[in-house]
């Protein structure tokens, strides 16, 4: 990567999303300034990055030299003026149309004219959340495929006044991340949870109605579907809460009922038991950070 390649990016939420993101831009090079609301946020946000390289060193996928130089490109912050010097910002809040609007309409006044706005949203709409800003040419959809650091594809979306500018500035900016763009409409779902929501409901569903276990629905679609994790293993790292809430908004837009998220979704949430993050989902875990390269 050359010296004019090398931007300074945002990442505006240090959930499971924004912490993933941010471990691909900071060991793509990136200076990386991690944005949440809340310190308590930030510093789990913070300390999943710091987990997934540790973990990456002690399985031999990564030098400490490495993680270490990736570990120093990062900074967090809890106020938006720190973001300033942010030439491409990406944000990964929760599925909050108002709050998305309001969090780059409060970057206008805070970063430069060209600052590059991603929103990796995968269920609202890009048109509606550029209208937050000044600016809605600027504004693109880049929704990561979670696990972020692990998975290439990512789905661009333009907006409604997505300017050609942007749009064209975003391919070149992912081809550097090292990630697989994939163009797609400003649709409810874009193309990968236009499947994927439907069909992990429906193996939440065959695990419900006892046709398989866990273990052997995940080994079957790994087995013979050649999927590098199971449905299960996947919905863990992805996290009930997200799941429901991405099942549930989708639902409401397109009113198809594969969509909408069955009873067992809405139990494991309301018991806490929401995947990786928790310590436990369809499984338990002793280590909640993301697993490392």
């Amino acid at each position: 990567m050359s010296e004019h390649d090398v931007k300074t990016v945002a990442v505006l939420g240090a959930g499971t999303m924004g912490s993933g993101i941010a471990v691909v831009m900071v060991r793509a090079g990136h200076p990386t300034l991690l944005y949440d609301i809340s310190e308590s946020g930030l510093e789990r946000g913070l300390a999943t990055v710091r987990g997934f390289f540790e973990t990456s060193v002690r399985k031999g996928k990564m030098s400490q030299e490495d993680a270490d130089a990736a570990n120093g490109r990062l900074r967090g912050t809890t106020d938006v003026a720190d973001l300033a010097p942010s030439d491409v910002v990406v944000e990964a809040v929760f599925e909050d149309l108002a709050l998305k609007k309001d969090l780059f309409g409060r970057l206008d006044d805070v970063v430069s004219d060209r600052t590059l706005f991603h929103t990796n949203t995968s269920t609202l709409s890009v048109t509606g959340i550029a209208s937050g800003s000044r600016d809605p040419g600027r504004v693109v959809g880049t929704h990561y495929c979670n696990p972020a650091p692990l998975m290439s594809l990512v789905e661009v979306a333009d907006g409604r006044h997505t300017a050609s500018w942007a749009h064209d500035a975003t391919l070149s900016f992912l081809q550097g991340l090292g990630k697989t763009s994939v163009i797609t409409k400003d649709r409810p779902g874009f193309i990968v949870n236009r499947f994927l929501i439907p069909w992990e409901n429906r193996c939440i569903d065959a695990l419900e109605s006892g046709l398989g276990t866990r273990d052997g629905i995940d080994a079957a679609v790994k087995s013979r579907l050649g999927h590098p994790m199971g449905p299960f293993q996947l919905l863990d790292i992805v996290g009930m809460d997200i799941h429901q809430q991405v099942a549930t908004r989708l639902y409401e837009q397109l009113r198809e009922p594969r969509f909408f998220p069955p009873p067992m979704v809405e139990r494991m949430v309301a018991a806490g038991d929401l995947g990786r993050k928790t310590g436990r989902g369809f499984y338990e875990y002793d280590d909640t950070r993301l697993f490392g390269s």
